[in-house]
């Protein structure tokens, strides 16, 4: 069924006025935990990837 463009902008608008919309306090904090979240995994990809690295290393005699 097709519908008239002027009506699906209404239902556009209607859609839209029911989103709950996050405040600036909600989106400060999971931005920050976002940014926390992305260094803890840094820092863990580095420390298994040194690990990883150094246990070849190892095994494979290469200095």
């Amino acid at each position: 069924m097709t519908k008239n463009p002027i009506e699906f902008v209404r239902e556009v608008r209607a859609e839209v006025a029911k989103v709950t919309w996050p405040t600036r306090r909600e989106t400060m904090i999971t931005t920050s935990m976002v940014f926390i979240f992305v260094v803890i995994a840094a820092l863990f990809f580095l420390v298994a990837d040194k690990v990883i690295g150094f246990i070849v290393k190892l095994l494979l005699g290469v200095s």
